[in-house]
């Protein structure tokens, strides 16, 4: 899943080095960089990959702290979900 992420991370900055210095420790707001517009695009292409409504109640800033992080949360939503 972090690979993923880092390669949505990448299309959504339109910047291919990002396959290569991100890592799952890295910070998707510092190290990517994203506008308040690019992590808009992010959020809607991460619910669009992995098939998940994205609980806005639930979500917190420091679920961008990492990729791990993020990851986790993504996996903990999606067992939440109901099954379609």
């Amino acid at each position: 899943m972090n690979d993923k992420i880092i390669a949505i991370l990448s299309e959504v900055k339109e910047d291919p080095s990002l396959l290569q210095t991100l890592q799952p420790t890295s910070d998707i707001v510092n190290d990517a960089g994203l506008d308040s517009l690019q992590m808009i695009n992010f959020m809607l292409a991460i619910e669009d990959e992995f098939d998940i409504q994205i609980d806005f109640d639930t979500f917190d800033y420091d679920h961008l702290a990492s990729i791990e992080i993020f990851s986790a949360f993504l996996r903990v939503s999606k067992a939440a979900q109901p099954q379609t």
